[in-house]
């Protein structure tokens, strides 16, 4: 919701978003905390936060105040998208060398599992486990589902994501946006340049951040994620790079 207000002899424009349902009401301080971090590394690519805090009175709900950009909803082209993603990766540094946040974040509705780890296979198992009992819980139980995933992180989930950390091979964590598709990435009309919002952050393998983006539904879609692939490369074992894409997918 946008807001115009006059500050000094100055009038301002901002955004407000309010979260009224309890079971999301981090929902505020974890885009508060990923806007900055985001905007700390791309500030010309991302929109500055400005406050966050729950009602007067009442902690069951909570805002999220930002300065007010007007976006033109179209998807920048990729080669333009690129450098930003590339510098957001390879620029940051997560302040313990592990993977993981300092605060909850959440995935659409579902908070993730962000607790600090140096595995990224274990970091990366918890919060698909996390998705599925949300599944499960939101869509009824499915005991045939239930046992296919566990079958898949017995065997698949090993295979391609801890050679990643063995045989000599190690990943650094870089922070991720978390969501970026097409809705969160847009062009600033004032300044004509690429913006990225509405994160749910975490540090984590650079590749997650591919993971929105695969789908043929969207714009920025697999021809960003070939290009990413090309200009910025793939982790070793780098033959693994579309198997793991297709992981982060799901």
């Amino acid at each position: 919701m946008r807001i115009d207000v006059v500050v000094g002899d100055k009038e301002k424009s901002v955004f407000v978003k309010l979260i009224e349902r309890e079971e999301f009401v981090g929902m505020a301080e974890a885009e508060y905390e990923g806007q900055k971090a985001i905007s700390a590394m791309i500030p010309n690519h991302a929109i500055e936060p400005i406050a966050w805090g729950y009602y007067e009175g009442d902690r069951t709900k909570s805002w999220f105040l930002t300065h007010f950009r007007r976006l033109d909803p179209n998807t920048p082209a990729p080669s333009d998208l690129l450098p930003i993603v590339k510098t957001l990766h390879n620029n940051s540094r997560s302040p313990t060398g592990k993977f993981g946040f300092h605060i909850t974040a959440f995935f659409g509705p579902p908070p993730m599992a962000v607790d600090w780890t140096d595995n990224w296979e274990e970091f990366w198992t918890r919060e698909f486990r996390v998705g599925l009992a949300y599944a499960q819980r939101m869509l009824g139980d499915d005991p045939e589902l239930q046992d296919i995933a566990d079958e898949f992180i017995e065997k698949v989930v090993p295979r391609l994501l801890r050679p990643l950390q063995t045989g000599g091979r190690s990943i650094r964590p870089s922070l991720c946006h978390g969501d970026l598709w097409d809705g969160n990435i847009q062009i600033d009309m004032e300044t004509g340049e690429p913006v990225l919002f509405d994160p749910c952050p975490f540090y984590g393998h650079c590749e997650m951040d591919l993971q929105c983006i695969r789908a043929d539904r969207y714009t920025v879609g697999l021809n960003f994620v070939r290009l990413y692939k090309t200009m910025v490369g793939a982790s070793e074992p780098a033959e693994d790079f579309d198997d793991r894409n297709a992981l982060y997918a799901m």
